[in-house]
């Protein structure tokens, strides 16, 4: 059986396929919650390490369409910072990775998701401004999430919403920001021998759904409805985190 039979036949596909639209919907008109969405889910059909190759092949591909308009709104020097910060903290997340079970992961990624959702749904804001050193911790806190967990974004999310940005620069940054650590991570991934060919391949046939599901959300995104979408965004979170959590198993 060829790799590309294997890979439509890969077991908990429709799940996938499922989790992977309405990640992508929620990443083109939030600018973030992909892996919020998508990790819960995946983390119950397969392997920690292989939901997250599969989240990072299409997460590489699927924005591209997204990124100019990314660049146009956000704010590079921001982006360097954090990438800085995230270099330094994603080796060691991927550490502790390979070292977890593959329930204490589902736990964790449902757990954190939730969380997440609780700081935003709270309207709990980051008061203290976001100089070089925050930026470069909060990009440390959010490289190690991405390495152990694939969630990059809550630790971004939460210190941008706090300040007065528009929300068109915040969805800017996150979108460049979490690009950015996908590159890295399939560095950090690669060098490490974690690659994996078949959860990559499956990957890059669901980037086209996610793709689709990005390039609709991002064309119905409307900065002056911005809390219709945020609520939807958080609904989609919740129900992820719930179905993700290994009690249903």
């Amino acid at each position: 059986m060829s790799i590309v039979e294997q890979a439509l036949q890969f077991e908990g596909l429709t799940w996938l396929i499922v989790a992977v639209v309405l990640s992508g919907l929620v990443r083109g008109f939030a600018g973030f919650g992909t892996a919020l969405v998508f990790m819960p889910i995946a983390a119950s059909v397969t392997s920690p390490i292989w939901a997250i190759i599969i989240m990072m092949s299409f997460d590489l591909l699927g924005p591209i369409a997204l990124l100019p308009r990314a660049w146009r709104d956000g704010e590079t020097r921001e982006i360097t910072f954090l990438g800085i910060g995230a270099l330094v903290g994603l080796p060691f997340g991927v550490y502790f990775l390979t070292k977890m079970d593959p329930i204490i992961f589902r736990w964790m990624v449902s757990s954190l998701s939730l969380v997440m959702l609780t700081f935003l749904v709270s309207g709990w804001r980051y008061k203290n401004p976001m100089n070089i050193a925050m930026m470069t911790f909060v990009g440390l806190i959010s490289g190690f999430l991405a390495g152990i967990a694939a969630l990059p974004g809550p630790p971004v999310i939460l210190s941008y919403i706090s300040g007065s940005r528009p929300a068109s620069v915040i969805r800017g940054n996150t979108m460049m920001y979490l690009f950015l650590v996908d590159i890295m991570t399939f560095i950090v991934f690669l060098i490490k021998g974690l690659l994996v060919l078949l959860p990559f391949i499956v990957g890059l046939f669901l980037a086209i759904p996610y793709a689709l599901a990005a390039i609709v959300g991002q064309r119905i995104f409307n900065p002056k409805k911005e809390y219709i979408y945020r609520r939807v965004a958080y609904w989609l979170i919740a129900v992820s985190a719930l179905v993700g959590l290994p009690i249903w198993s």
